[in-house]
């Protein structure tokens, strides 16, 4: 029997052939599934530690527990993979009330954590690596009155950028 290639059939198989590439890294498998994370360095760059002194110890703090916590399974200390997390910017909204859209002082009501998440093999081979850009309302930590509100700010950030990394490092 002889299969005859009709233009339906050529489109339909040079899309599914075509379709990995055109796919956006987020919709793609991440590369570490399967492979165990046997460390977790935190890194900022000089701007931000320059910019945020003894604070960045607390999100770093924040980010190595909530990275252990949720990757679970995937995290074996002193297994193969080593992952690197390295914060790029660090910002709080000057404004910290209420009201999703309010703004103040030229500035909005979101904080941000920008950090670049790179796994790397055994021998230091990179692997993979994925910009993450965490957003917070920064009135989600809680009233800004509070004495310890910035730490609890910052701690949100950490937490979520911990999750982000999660999802494109350990699927």
């Amino acid at each position: 029997m002889k299969i005859m290639t009709t233009r339906r059939r050529f489109l339909v198989f040079s899309l599914g052939a075509a379709l990995p590439a055109l796919l956006p890294a987020a919709a793609r498998p991440a590369l570490a599934q399967g492979a165990a994370i046997g460390s977790i360095r935190i890194a900022f760059s000089r701007n931000v530690t320059d910019a945020w002194g003894d604070h960045v110890n607390l999100v770093a703090a924040e980010l190595q527990r909530t990275l252990a916590d949720i990757l679970g399974g995937a995290f074996h200390p002193g297994a193969g993979n080593r992952l690197v997390v390295t914060v790029n910017s660090l910002w709080l909204a000057s404004y910290a009330g209420g009201g999703g859209s309010r703004m103040a002082n030229g500035g909005g009501s979101n904080d941000y954590l920008e950090s670049v998440a790179t796994l790397y093999d055994h021998s230091g081979r990179e692997l993979g690596s994925w910009p993450i850009m965490s957003t917070e309302s920064a009135a989600g930590a809680g009233a800004w009155y509070r004495p310890d509100i910035d730490q609890r700010r910052l701690k949100a950030l950490a937490r979520n950028n911990a999750w982000w990394i999660k999802r494109y490092v350990a699927g």
